[in-house]
C-alpha cells in the first residue's frame, strides 16, 4: 500500500503476478455467500488489471465490486505469490475518490462529521433519548418495528440499549492515577464509538489499566483514527486526522498508546506507513505507531494481575479482522479471557469475518446479513452464554446476530470480563 498516500494507480507488481489459483476464494466472505466470481478477490485483481491497462472503464458496477470488499485481509494472508487484493481495493477507492464524481453526502460525512467529536456526540443524543423515554421498548413490545423493511428494522435495533446520555470524555478527568504504585504512564486513545456508544468498554479498560499500575492519560480532543476515510478513499482527510492525532500525543510523555478498538489500533499502527513518504512526518508517524498497543496486547506485555476469583461463565471469542490479521494480535485476548472466566470454548473458524466491515449493513445489506448468519451458526454451536470481541463494529454486528437467533447471550469486550473478575462495577459507577 506504499502508493496509497500518493494516490497513484497500482503498479504491475501489485496485480500482474496473480496466478488465478483460487486459493483466496474459500477465504473470502463475499464469495462464500454468493459464489459469484465477480465477488471474489481474484476477480477484483483482474478488474484492477483490466482498468489499469485501459481495457475497462470505471463503470458503476466495477466501482461497486471494489466497494464490496470487506477489507477483512483474509485474501492478503493466503495468497501464495504475495498479491494483496484487499490493499488493491483500498487503493482503487482512493483513486476513484480523486478522479470520479462523488455522492453529495461524502464531504458532509467524511469532512463535516467524522473529524468532529462534538457532532458525533450530538448525533447520538436523539437515539439515547429515544431509548430512555421508552419509545424503543414500546415499539418492540407492540411489534411495530416489524412494519419496517428488514434493513431499516435491523439498523434500528443495531445499537445497544441504553446508549449513554453523556459521552465518556465528558465524564472522566484527563489523567486517571494508577491504583497503588505507578509502573507505567499510558496514553489512552478513546475511539468515537467507545466514547459515545461503548462507554462501559473504555471505562473497563481504564479501570483494568489503573489496577495494573498504569497512570492513564486520556486526551479529550482526540479525533477519529481515520479508518472510515481510508475505507472510502478520502485520503487527504485521513492524512489531516493522522497528523492531528500524532501532534496531540507528541505532547504527552507516555510509555505506550493504548486503544480498546481493533479498528482504531490497526489504523494507528499504520500511520508510519501511510505518512512514510513525507519527510516532515515520516519519523514522527513511525514513532507514534511504534507506541500503539491493543489493550489486551499491552496487558499481556506488562504481565497483568490475574484475578483472585474467576467468573463462572461459558465464553467464546470472535477474532476481529483488524486485530488478528491487521495487528497480529490473537493470543493475547484469549489469555485475558482465560484468566477471567472458568470456561472458555473456541468456536469453529473464530477468525472469519462477521460481515460488519464498517457500513456493509447499510451499503450491501443482503451480503452482510448472509455472512453474519454463517458466523452465528458457529457461535450458537458453542453453547456459550457470553460472546467476546474486541471491536465495536463487530460487537454491534454480533449483537444483531444474537437478536436474529433469539440467543440468550451477551456480547462483551474481553477486557470487560477481566474488569468484572476484578470486581469493578462498570460505567454505571461513574
Amino acid at each position: 500500500m506504499e502508493s496509497l498516500t500518493k494516490m497513484e494507480l497500482p503498479s504491475e507488481e501489485q496485480y500482474l503476478f496473480c496466478i488465478r489459483c483460487g486459493r483466496c476464494l474459500p477465504e473470502c466472505p463475499t464469495y462464500r455467500v454468493t459464489l459469484k466470481e465477480t465477488h471474489s478477490p481474484r476477480a477484483r485483481v483482474m478488474l484492477v488489471r483490466k482498468f489499469v491497462e485501459g481495457e475497462l472503464e470505471p463503470s458503476p458496477n466495477f466501482i461497486d465490486q471494489i466497494y464490496r470488499c470487506l477489507d477483512c485481509l483474509a485474501c492478503n494472508e493466503v495468497c501464495p505469490v504475495g498479491i494483496k487484493p484487499a490493499d488493491l481495493a483500498l487503493q482503487m477507492r482512493a483513486y476513484f475518490h480523486r478522479t470520479q464524481p462523488q455522492p453529495w453526502f461524502k464531504p458532509l460525512l467524511f469532512r463535516g462529521y467524522f473529524p468532529h467529536p462534538g457532532r458525533i456526540e450530538l448525533s447520538m443524543l436523539p437515539v439515547a433519548i429515544y431509548q430512555r423515554l421508552g419509545l424503543q421498548k414500546l415499539l418492540h413490545s407492540l411489534k411495530l418495528n416489524w412494519l419496517f423493511p428488514a434493513q431499516l428494522r435491523d439498523l434500528e435495533r443495531l445499537l445497544p440499549n441504553p446508549i449513554p446520555l453523556r459521552p465518556l470524555r465528558h465524564r472522566l478527568p484527563e489523567t486517571i492515577p494508577a491504583q497503588g504504585e505507578r509502573r507505567y504512564r499510558v496514553g489512552f486513545f478513546l475511539g468515537c464509538f467507545q466514547n459515545t456508544v461503548f462507554a462501559e468498554v473504555s471505562w473497563a479498560s481504564i479501570q483494568v489499566l489503573t489496577r495494573n499500575g498504569c497512570e492513564v492519560v486520556m486526551p479529550k480532543d482526540v479525533r477519529c483514527c481515520g479508518m472510515p476515510h481510508i475505507g472510502y478513499g478520502d485520503i487527504p482527510t485521513f492524512v489531516e486526522l493522522a497528523r492531528y492525532n500524532i501532534s496531540l500525543f507528541e505532547g504527552l510523555v507516555v510509555d505506550a498508546i493504548v486503544t480498546d478498538c481493533a479498528t482504531c489500533g490497526s489504523t494507528l499502527k499504520e500511520y508510519g506507513k501511510y505518512l512514510g513518504d513525507n519527510p516532515e512526518w515520516a519519523e514522527r508517524a513511525q514513532k507514534f505507531s511504534g507506541k500503539v498497543r491493543d489493550v489486551s496486547e499491552f496487558l499481556v506485555e506488562i504481565g497483568f494481575e490475574e484475578p483472585a476469583r474467576q467468573l463462572r461463565a461459558r465464553v467464546t471469542y470472535h477474532d476481529p479482522c483488524h486485530l488478528r490479521r491487521g495487528q497480529g494480535v490473537w493470543k493475547e485476548p484469549r489469555q485475558v479471557i482465560e484468566a477471567a472466566v472458568t470456561d472458555f470454548i473456541e468456536m469453529e473458524a473464530p477468525d472469519t469475518c462477521c460481515g460488519a466491515a464498517g457500513t456493509q449493513l447499510i451499503t450491501h445489506y443482503e451480503t452482510s446479513v448472509a455472512i453474519l448468519d454463517g458466523k452465528m451458526e458457529r457461535v450458537a454451536a458453542t453453547g456459550a452464554e457470553i460472546l467476546a470481541a474486541g471491536c465495536p463494529g463487530c460487537q454491534l454486528q454480533l449483537g444483531l446476530g444474537i437478536q436474529h437467533r433469539n440467543l440468550k447471550m451477551r456480547v462483551v469486550h474481553p477486557v470487560q470480563l477481566l474488569a468484572e473478575a476484578y470486581g469493578f462495577a462498570g460505567a454505571k459507577g461513574l
